[in-house]
């Protein structure tokens, strides 16, 4: 993961360098820029250019892979007719790199960056730009945001559930693009508005895919589920030589957890569990049962008062938001990933949306007693990336942590929404919820008190929305963060 930017109109180059600096902290690793010509492995400190340009894009680096054949690299990237910046990773990576031999591109493709942009030049050359990314998306299977410009046309596009945040805004004559809403503030722009997952923002014209993805429609066939779901997680640590698991000790951290271990007795992979929790709380207390169980290590963040307070300035305005719910929320992740990046590893892996996906919130027996789960599930999916995936991003990428969601697989997403309701909740008194899912973790192994642990939401498993309500709120009034 990284962070993008990009501004097109009228402006100086120390705008784009800005915006660098403001999200900096989503890619450590090195920055580099596109003005009249790409400027590689920059000092933002040192980098100056007070002239002005009509377009640029710039590029912060989180660098995760360094294989033979796959490697992290600095962008943004060229071809003779293109210029791209790519937020995200392309699972099919070694797939798309096969086809473009195939058919005959003629380049050392090594990231997932170069894939992609040789994927959509490929096309490029027999079709318009934006029918040349409507194709490539078609072949990719990812988590990405990414910005492409052929000197004519600049176009923005998200993945199927914006997992990868992309925000944009206009400004009398400049438009911006960034992987945060504080980069685009850091420049002026503050009308800032949110892409839509799988849509694609072409010359300024909002394009929606013919039909999302939570409207599919085929055979849900559960028998396929823990198959998916075990492709799902080995796609998202192939190349990775250790991994974090954001882990309460529940049934979807554990169950992801189990599949991890059972993939690491084939690959080498170490598996650490990061648990957040104040003493004595429920979480603390599941995680570590689990991980003895599980016989895999766990760390632990006490969650005190004192910490919270430290954190809440960042966390709030990393989010954008002075909702106590997703605060609470958003303060888990942080600490959570604080930990994973203190320990060097930059990718955790997350069980974030198991509940929308298979029915694991109290309200949905409601929906199941008045016969609207499936609709409401896919209402709920179409909205997850304002509602829970810009917060969790933001507030991972603040320790410069990269999560991954195997829940939000495009194909499993697409499946489990079409297995029937009965699977899910089976009763109006089905206080449990996510039937499917609890069968399929028990008959995998895990025992039954971590299946049919009863849902906890994070803020209260924590504890940390008590101390919040009860300690902090009273003398701080948090919006001013914002």
């Amino acid at each position: 993961m990284c962070s993008i930017v990009g501004l097109q109109g009228n402006f100086k180059a120390n705008d784009i360098v800005k915006m660098l600096k403001t999200s900096k902290f989503r890619g450590p690793d090195s920055s580099s820029v596109f003005l009249d010509k790409i400027y590689a492995n920059i000092d933002l400190d040192e980098f100056q250019d007070d002239n002005d340009y009509e377009i640029a894009f710039g590029h912060n680096l989180l660098s995760i892979y360094d294989l033979d054949d796959r490697q992290s690299k600095p962008q943004p990237i060229k071809t003779e007719n293109l210029v791209l910046v790519f937020n995200g990773e392309l699972y099919n990576f070694r797939t798309i790199s096969n086809f473009l031999s195939k058919v005959g591109v003629e380049a050392e493709i090594t990231s997932d960056s170069e894939a992609l942009l040789y994927l959509i030049d490929f096309y490029a050359k027999k079709l318009d730009l934006l029918k040349a990314i409507q194709s490539a998306i078609r072949l990719i299977d990812g988590d990405y945001a990414f910005a492409v410009y052929d000197g004519e046309n600049l176009a923005l596009a998200r993945d199927p559930l914006g997992v990868k945040p992309l925000f944009y805004s206009h400004a009398d004559d400049l438009f911006g693009f960034a992987s945060s809403r504080q980069s685009l503030e850091e420049v002026g722009l503050t009308d800032i508005d949110t892409l839509k997952p799988e849509h694609i923002l072409f010359n300024g014209e909002d394009i929606a895919p013919a039909q999302a993805l939570y409207e599919q429609i085929i055979e849900g066939d559960v028998a396929k589920i823990d198959k998916m779901l075990r492709l799902s997680v080995l796609k998202r640590v192939d190349g990775l030589s250790e991994i974090g698991v954001i882990f309460s000790g529940g049934l979807d951290s554990s169950y992801l957890a189990l599949l991890l271990k059972e993939i690491s007795e084939n690959i080498p992979l170490k598996i650490t569990l990061y648990a957040v929790g104040a003493e004595g709380s429920k979480d603390v207390e599941a995680a570590i049962y689990a991980s003895k169980f599980l016989n895999l290590p766990l760390e632990i963040c006490e969650v005190t008062e004192e910490l919270i307070r430290e954190a809440l300035p960042s966390v709030v305005k990393s989010i954008g938001d002075d909702n106590l719910m997703k605060v609470g929320v958003g303060l888990t992740t942080y600490f959570a990933t604080n930990m994973v990046a203190r320990d060097g590893i930059k990718v955790a892996i997350s069980g974030q949306g198991a509940d929308e996906l298979f029915g694991g919130y109290k309200r949905y027996v409601q929906s199941f007693i008045d016969g609207t789960l499936n609709y409401d599930l896919r209402v709920d999916m179409s909205n997850m990336y304002h509602v829970n995936l810009e917060r969790d991003d933001a507030c991972s990428m603040l320790n410069s942590v990269e999560l991954r969601l195997p829940f939000l697989d495009k194909k499993l997403v697409e499946l489990v929404l079409n297995i029937p309701d009965n699977k899910k909740i089976v009763s109006m008194h089905d206080d449990m919820r996510k039937s499917i899912l609890r069968k399929l973790a028990f008959e995998e192994g895990l025992d039954y008190e971590i299946a049919y642990r009863p849902k906890k939401a994070a803020q209260y498993g924590t504890g940390i929305d008590k101390i919040l309500r009860k300690k902090i709120i009273k003398d701080t009034d948090i919006s001013e963060f914002l």
